[in-house]
């Protein structure tokens, strides 16, 4: 038996892909339009009320296009970009080492177009939500847009605000940075951090992850660690498979950490030489 779900309504997004050239587009079907390509034209009336997953002929030449259910990845590659985006493997292994899930308090700093925004607000519904903050009108008017897309409008507030001097959290679970400079955030996420909570910085270049581990050393975080991802191709051929010629060598460093309470509580004083001080952390830590 169908199920209603999976069939296309009108103003639904479908993720479009030709037969042969490989190529992909992100559209929204709309009764009464049409989508035009270099191999005929798509009636947006004969694919609602198919299936996702259903081949569909062009007309007037008969070309196959495949009409499937777009994934949040086919959407944060199509989607319009006011600045550079953080890519779908680099926000899986985000979503993964932070532990972001339904229910969870996330504070965002650096919006940009939206592309992390979107998934980390999926992932958090339907009674987390996202904080995302950027300086650039550009960037947050794209982000909203790319919000609606999405269909996360509900659970992330977007806001033009400077997040190192114009914004206060507590008792948040997980504080994600796309900054230029994430070092001078750090105490600012560690007052933010519930204990035990994780603070993600992502960096393009290495002297910024350098800077980052040691304010991070500095302001009480533990379990540091700094990790880049490469993904390649395979092409799949009959007698040549083999690698991509193509490929993003380097998307950025993902550098994970935790807050650490140091106070020693007043029931564990004659445990500790400190008796009840913030001890510092070793020279070597």
């Amino acid at each position: 038996m169908q199920q209603i779900r999976n069939i296309i309504h009108d103003q639904d997004l479908v993720y479009i892909v030709y037969d042969t050239k490989k190529r992909k587009w992100l559209r929204k079907v709309s009764s009464g339009e049409q989508f035009h390509t270099d191999r005929g034209y798509l009636d947006y009336d004969d694919i609602i009320g198919r299936e996702f997953g259903s081949i569909v002929l062009s007309k007037p030449y008969g070309h196959k296009f495949f009409v499937f259910k777009p994934l949040p990845s086919d959407i944060i590659i199509n989607m319009t970009r006011a600045s550079q985006i953080i890519y779908p493997e680099d926000i899986g292994l985000i979503l993964i080492y932070t532990g972001i899930n339904s229910g969870s308090i996330v504070v965002e700093a650096g919006t940009g177009s939206g592309s992390l925004t979107g998934i980390l607000g999926k992932y958090v519904q339907p009674h987390g939500h996202i904080y995302s903050y950027d300086i650039r009108d550009s960037a947050i008017k794209q982000a909203r847009k790319n919000m609606k897309k999405l269909g996360v409008s509900e659970s992330v507030t977007i806001t033009k605000a400077d997040i190192l001097t114009e914004v206060d959290h507590e008792d948040v679970d997980v504080v994600v940075l796309d900054l230029a400079t994430p070092w001078l955030m750090m105490e600012k996420v560690h007052s933010f951090l519930k204990n035990s909570g994780v603070v993600c910085s992502f960096s393009p270049v290495i002297e910024q992850v350098i800077k980052t581990h040691e304010a991070l050393k500095n302001n009480h975080f533990h379990d540091i660690n700094t990790y880049e991802l490469l993904k390649r191709e395979i092409r799949v051929k009959a007698n040549a498979t083999r690698p991509n010629s193509r490929m993003i060598g380097h998307t950025g460093y993902m550098t994970f950490a935790r807050k650490l309470n140091p106070y020693i509580p007043e029931n564990e004083q004659k445990k500790s030489e400190n008796k009840g001080e913030i001890l510092p952390f070793p020279a070597d830590f």
